[in-house]
């Protein structure tokens, strides 16, 4: 799983931040992953990585979880127009992979998962991945404190709606403490990131204009 995520990591960076030829690979390369997922369910419908409907929601999950975060940890005064402007370029990546009817305002955004939640179930398997998901054991136990409060910021991001349908509901006490860790976190990592793919893009973009 660490893998998993380090790989889908690389993807976010640089699709976002990286040269054009780099975000092609990425895509490309994810293209290529997909095609190799497919089979039925437990309910005998098949699925597929490469199903334009599958494909909206897990982009739209996913940005709308990354804008979340970054409004809240980062710039709670983003204004709307950016936020606007950011859903319509990461829009782009979603298309390119297939996605169809892709929202790129938070008014669509917001619609389109409200729009989403019948069609969303909890059932064992859910359960199983859930639970695979928030028992992942720290590297180290000094680091343990760090993935306890990472996995409570993460279920504090979910709309109500859907920590509801996860059983995921936190205390008030429980709620505010991952947002003060998370937050002191981010406090003593922002430091340590000086060589990311959006500080190199940075440079880069400096320097051509000098």
């Amino acid at each position: 799983m660490i893998g998993r995520l380090k790989r889908t990591a690389q993807y976010i960076a640089g699709t976002t931040y990286g040269p054009t030829d780099e975000a092609e690979k990425l895509l490309d390369r994810v293209k290529l992953v997909h095609d190799q997922v497919e089979g039925t369910l437990p309910d005998g419908s098949s699925y597929s990585a490469n199903d334009p409907h599958l494909l909206t929601w897990v982009h739209v999950a996913e940005v709308s979880s990354f804008l979340q975060a970054y409004l809240r940890y980062c710039d709670p005064h983003l204004s709307r127009l950016d936020q606007d402007r950011y859903f319509a370029e990461v829009a782009l990546f979603a298309k390119r992979l297939g996605a169809k009817d892709v929202p790129v305002t938070r008014t669509d955004v917001d619609a389109y998962l409200t729009h989403m939640q019948p069609e969303l179930r909890y059932d064992a398997r859910t359960r199983e991945v859930a639970s695979v998901l928030l028992s992942q054991p720290a590297p180290t136990i000094l680091l343990r404190p760090f993935r306890d409060v990472t996995m409570d910021a993460a279920i504090d991001l979910l709309p109500s709606w859907a920590a509801t349908m996860h059983g995921l509901d936190l205390s008030s006490r429980r709620r505010q403490l991952a947002r003060v860790g998370a937050r002191s976190i981010r406090a003593v990592m922002k430091p340590a990131l000086r060589d990311t793919p959006a500080t190199r893009a940075r440079r880069r973009v400096e320097g051509q204009s000098l």
